[in-house]
């Protein structure tokens, strides 16, 4: 049996040399790349949201038990600062207000600077989760 095995093995090794010296071609259907550029199209689709929020830094304004307070507030900033986005966020029993989308805390205190002539009680730079455009963030990478 021993000696049966060995044969078997060498007459296996004789047969696998044997193969390759073979060449072996490959021809791709060409719906393949199409495919391909299809999934990289869906890809891109269903990851753009995960993409939009990204860690970074907001300012906080207010945070006030009176929200007729905090809308007031969100009131001023539009009209004084309309290039910034505000957001209220309700935490019991708190009404927040938090402006801004900025990706790095040089650009928040630069903004910090002129936000606190309109709000002198007190605005903090505060890391959040901000919103950004993905299809833009894209271009600027290039």
């Amino acid at each position: 049996m021993k000696y049966s095995m060995i044969g078997f093995l060498v007459l296996c090794s004789y047969w696998v040399t044997a193969q390759s010296g073979t060449t072996v071609t490959v021809q791709k259907d060409p719906r393949i790349d199409a495919l391909v550029k299809k999934q990289i199209e869906v890809n891109e689709y269903s990851t753009r949201d995960a993409r939009r929020n990204v860690p970074g830094f907001r300012l906080l304004i207010l945070s006030s038990n009176d929200r007729n307070k905090v809308t007031d507030a969100k009131l001023k900033v539009y009209k004084n600062f309309p290039e910034l986005k505000a957001y209220v966020v309700y935490q019991a029993p708190y009404y927040k207000l938090r402006v801004g989308n900025f990706k790095d805390q040089k650009e928040a205190n630069d903004y910090l600077k002129k936000v606190e002539l309109y709000f002198p009680s007190g605005v903090y730079v505060i890391r959040d989760v901000i919103e950004v455009n993905p299809d833009k963030s894209s271009e600027l990478d290039k």
